[in-house]
């Protein structure tokens, strides 16, 4: 029997999602659940009812895992421990500093419920996250570094949207080219979050709305620009629309470290990934997970999880068998 697949948001990741349902054999799209009107929904599987989120909790028998399609900065603190009492659910909650915090809301609710959750998937959190676990152990003796873009965050974009008086944004990350090219060479430097990073920010205002506030307010807000030097660029919607469409993306994680006598032998791992597309990339580890999140809850593993806690042999469709001949 197929895992059956519900939707709560049809946005970007949501219809990433979707896009990502289709390119399995062993999942289906159930429903697709929208605070907006569903009938001004239009989503590209047939057959599948768009319904009100008002409805959701009459189908908490018919959909084997819930992907949370909402923001970080708003939604997904409250839908994910809410929604973990009625359903298995997966979201991608991507506020690192917070991420500790939302995973004991959502465990508590889970165990409450005997059901299986899992947080913060994607590529970081999430395929980052794992490198960062793996070379820190296999390198004991050495130092971490990440760095993102240039792309588009979806969690910052949408930080800014919800401000009020802002119509639509785009926020780009950007590493410093020093700083990435001084990690790549080995040289272990010390660097702060504001040396690493700049952010660029694209913003159509509404009506009426004041930029020097609204600018305040972006390169003020904690735990998303207050660390990073932000320049905020004030548009028309026809050059939103024409130029900062695309959700392009990518980044790299390092570690750089050293063994042997005297640790005289330098190494450095380097894992990177290029997206034309963050928000399908982004679902498609989410829908591997959501493979493993219903294998550990037919096992009855409830509460919530990350991706530390999931073996790589619950993610794929292979059997073990399959895995260990084709792949290892």
């Amino acid at each position: 029997m197929k895992t059956r697949i519900g939707i709560l948001g049809y946005g970007n990741l949501g219809r990433g999602v979707e896009y990502a349902v289709r390119e399995t054999n062993d999942m289906e799209l159930t429903a697709v659940f929208t605070r907006r009107d569903p009938a001004s929904v239009t989503i590209q599987t047939e057959n599948v009812p768009v319904l009100s989120v008002n409805e959701i909790l009459n189908w908490t028998d018919k959909i084997d895992v819930l992907v949370l399609c909402g923001g970080s900065a708003t939604d997904l603190p409250v839908q994910t421990p809410e929604y973990a009492k009625y359903f298995n659910v997966i979201d991608s909650f991507d506020t690192h500093a917070r991420i500790p915090e939302h995973f004991n809301t959502v465990n508590e609710a889970a165990l409450a419920s005997n059901k299986t959750a899992m947080i913060s998937v994607g590529w970081d959190p999430g395929l980052f996250s794992l490198m960062r676990a793996y070379t820190s152990a296999i390198l004991p003796n050495g130092k971490d570094y990440t760095f993102w873009g240039k792309g588009v965050s979806q969690g910052h974009s949408d930080a800014i949207r919800r401000i009020e008086g802002v119509a639509d944004a785009r926020q780009y990350t950007i590493p410093v080219d020093e700083a990435l090219e001084a990690v790549r060479s080995g040289q272990n430097p010390e660097l702060t979050t504001r040396q690493k990073h700049t952010r660029e920010a694209f913003v159509v205002l509404k009506d009426g709305a004041d930029p020097e506030k609204i600018r305040k307010e972006i390169v003020e807000m904690p735990n998303y620009f207050a660390d990073y030097d932000t320049t905020v660029h004030f548009i028309s919607k026809e050059e939103f629309d024409a130029n900062h469409k695309e959700l392009n993306h990518g980044g790299f994680v390092f570690r750089s470290g050293s063994t042997g006598k005297d640790h005289a032998h330098k190494h450095v791992i380097e894992f990177s990934l290029k997206l034309d597309s963050n928000p399908e990339f982004t679902t498609s580890v989410i829908i591997c997970y959501a493979r493993a999140i219903k294998r550990l809850a037919d096992q009855g593993q409830f509460g919530c999880k990350t991706v530390f806690d999931i073996p790589p042999v619950l993610l794929s469709e292979m059997t073990p068998e399959e895995m260990r001949s084709h792949l290892l």
